[in-house]
């Protein structure tokens, strides 16, 4: 008998252990806390608490779940009529898995996105969890220790939905009037993430969700009074076949074909006339393709043209540093490279206002006094303007062999040497130009495809209807809304002026008087200009106002001559020595400061946006004359040989390097910008710190592209125009200077 009694108290410690164990395995388990001893302070008697919400709602969980949840309201206005039988079927399963609380299903509901906190300064990214979502798929694959307790349902991290799902976003524009709008460009386009069962067709889902927003299930007791409008949706998969088909993808790989075909060729060019390798041992047939090669590279124009592919000799061009020699203005690579990094800078921080959930918080910042030098930089283009009309006219006068051409030349002698002047600008801007289009038109339509953002800017789109636009340097005579590759604005000015500074340059080798003449007169007719349209659409220094008035001021080559005009000039009065004037130590030292202090009060001009119509004109037209001004002093002291602290830091020999290559950093860092912002899968956050932190990345991974571009399509074509310059027994012609 004790023996029997000893047993069933053997069996009876067995079952409690297996009954704990399984205790620990199972769901609910929680980890209970003294609130008295932890808080020092006894929690409240039961009686005192508020009632559970569910029972505020009539004790239906789900009424709230319907206003709350995109996803769950989906599921409740789903029927057979709407969307196909296997999608109703999986949507109800999710709905009552959901009411259930079964582990998958409340995955779908987190996974989905619902309407987040700050609405109000620009919140419209409801992206749920893209991640998340893929674990409703799968077991999410981590390892937890079973030696601690924890709150949680282990099979959240174990259980996949019955069925396959999918992650979709659906674009709603809103016309809130408690959110802040902003005007610039579509900011008001609510992104909800989808986590739906895969067999629902995107457009079931899109025309259920019309419905769903149309019932007033979507708006019920919102205070925000949205009023959404359900605009599209999209898979987040790429169109393979389309992108594949375009002819941008054709354009970029025939150019890497090409570009590597002559690199590789070359190479072997270089091994062969080094004849350290007599038998290089090549396989039979490539033994054979190269000796045919090498046949037709024993003409020497062809193996002058394959030597400007010769990639280590291009690397050394764009890494060498050199003493800086008479006749040169060694200032000009620090201004260009500075201005070219700070550029750059003011593209991380505008692109990223097309995925920041805070976007009024962020305009905040760029009006604020410490943040001036970012939310200004856009002035600085006009520092490359200025250099850019300098070198054009000090280039020219200083070619005394070509003005006496152009002297002796008649009417179709200068049309030719103007046209192989146009022709070697086009070969060192163009071929890096047309590789960076083909990159911008390939990258919007991958992101157009998978990107969860809602690109408002489709420059796939664009490109291919207004290509030629950009092709002729001609795009930024059209609408700024329409611009393929937008930034490139500035590259078009560029060309332009280069076209109508050689044809005054060209009338001023034969009348110097009619050719000042028409300096002065462009220089007033731009300032005119410039009033007349700022006081037209009136200006503001605002952030929406400047978008809108883009088309008319920002881009038009007529209000932005004005820096290149002043550049021309001051290269002009440099050559005659119109401005000759001896200065003491004291008083150079003094210039320079005071250039400086000009520069830098012009970037803080704008710290006030609210001023009237005519002083924001005003400033923005004298402003930038004066600011070029400064820029002319620095280009001019740095050219006969004077200097301060400051302005040795900017004619050290690292920027020789950067000099290089800032028209491929100036190309290149709005698409690197873009299309890394728009591969993030959640939005992110105006905060100062983060923005220096990526703005140091985005500068080392744009210097790193850049180095590639200029190596493959910028350096061998510069080697090329030099090339043909070289045997060339007329004229000598000018290297034309990039922006």
């Amino acid at each position: 008998m004790g023996r029997d009694w000893k047993a069933a108290l053997i069996i009876l410690g067995i079952f409690a252990l297996v009954a704990d164990a399984a205790a620990n395995k199972s769901t609910p388990r929680h980890h209970r806390y003294s609130y008295g001893q932890l808080n020092v302070t006894q929690a409240p008697p039961p009686t005192l608490l508020p009632p559970p919400i569910s029972s505020q709602l009539g004790r239906r969980p789900e009424a709230h779940t319907i206003l709350s949840s995109v996803i769950f309201g989906l599921t409740k206005a789903a029927n057979e009529s709407n969307v196909n039988g296997a999608c109703h079927t999986q949507l109800q399963q999710v709905q009552r898995g959901i009411l259930s609380k079964q582990p998958w299903a409340m995955k779908v509901l987190d996974a989905s996105g619902t309407k987040p906190s700050g609405f109000v300064f620009g919140q419209n990214y409801w992206l749920g969890s893209r991640a998340a979502c893929k674990g409703v798929q799968r077991p999410v694959g981590i390892t937890l220790s079973r030696n601690y307790e924890r709150v949680m349902h282990y099979s959240i991290l174990t259980q996949s939905a019955p069925f396959e799902m999918d992650y979709r976003v659906i674009y709603l524009r809103h016309s809130s009037p408690w959110q802040v709008e902003i005007k610039l460009m579509s900011e008001q386009i609510l992104h909800i993430g989808l986590c739906l069962p895969k067999a629902c067709e995107s457009e079931e889902v899109k025309q259920l969700a019309r419905e769903y927003v149309a019932d007033g299930s979507f708006i019920d007791n919102d205070i925000f009074d949205m009023r959404p409008e359900v605009l599209y949706i999209k898979d987040l998969k790429l169109r393979s076949e389309q992108f594949f088909q375009r002819a941008s993808f054709k354009l970029m790989v025939a150019s890497l074909l090409v570009t590597g075909a002559l690199t590789l060729c070359a190479q072997q060019l270089r091994v062969a006339k080094r004849g350290d390798e007599p038998n290089p041992g090549l396989a039979p047939v490539e033994s054979e393709l190269w000796q045919a090669l090498d046949t037709m590279l024993k003409w020497q124009p062809l193996q002058r043209f394959v030597s400007c592919y010769d990639m280590p000799s291009n690397w050394r061009k764009i890494l060498a540093t050199r003493e800086n020699s008479s006749g040169e203005v060694p200032i000009m690579n620090g201004l260009r490279s500075v201005c070219a990094i700070w550029i750059l800078v003011f593209h991380v921080v505008w692109y990223m206002y097309f995925t920041v959930h805070n976007k009024t918080v962020l305009l905040l910042y760029a009006e604020k006094a410490f943040f001036q030098y970012v939310s200004s930089a856009p002035l600085l283009v006009d520092v490359f303007f200025t250099i850019s009309g300098f070198l054009q006219t000090y280039n020219f006068l200083r070619n005394a062999k070509q003005m006496e051409a152009v002297r002796r030349n008649g009417l179709c002698g200068n049309a030719k040497l103007f046209g192989k002047l146009l022709f070697h600008r086009y070969l060192r801007l163009g071929p890096l130009y047309l590789i960076v289009m083909g990159s911008v038109d390939l990258a919007f339509a991958y992101i157009g495809d998978v990107s969860v953002y809602h690109i408002n800017e489709r420059y796939d789109e664009l490109c291919t209807q207004h290509w030629w636009r950009n092709l002729l340097f001609i795009q930024n005579l059209f609408d700024h809304r329409e611009l393929c590759v937008n930034w490139s604005w500035s590259l078009a000015c560029d060309m332009q002026f280069f076209l109508v500074a050689n044809v005054i340059l060209f009338v001023y080798a034969r009348h110097p008087k009619v050719a000042k003449l028409l300096t002065i007169t462009g220089l007033l007719a731009t300032i005119t200009w410039s009033y007349g349209i700022g006081i037209n659409h009136k200006f503001e220094f605002s952030f929406d106002s400047t978008y809108a008035t883009g088309t008319q001021i920002y881009t038009s080559p007529f209000v932005r001559v004005l820096p290149y005009i002043i550049g021309a000039i001051a290269a002009w009065c440099l050559l005659e020595r119109r401005l000759h004037v001896e200065l003491s130590e004291q008083q150079t030292r003094w210039l320079w400061h005071f250039s400086l202090n000009v520069f830098i009060s012009c970037i803080y001009a704008t710290v006030r946006r609210d001023l009237g119509r005519m002083l924001t004109t005003s400033l923005f037209v004298l402003g930038r004359g004066i600011f070029s001004l400064s820029v002319c002093w620095m280009i001019l002291g740095s050219a006969t040989g004077t200097g301060v602290w400051w302005s040795r830091m900017l004619e050290a020999q690292c920027f020789q390097h950067l000099n290089r290559l800032s028209y491929a950093i100036y190309l290149v860092n709005p698409l690197v910008i873009t299309f890394t912002y728009s591969l993030t899968s959640a939005s992110t956050d105006a905060d100062p710190f983060m923005l220096s932190v990526m703005s140091c990345g985005f500068t080392l991974i744009v210097y790193l592209v850049s180095i590639v571009f200029s190596l493959a399509f910028e350096v061998p074509y510069s080697n090329l125009s030099s090339l043909l310059l070289r045997p060339s027994s007329g004229p000598a012609v000018q290297k034309p200077h990039k922006l």
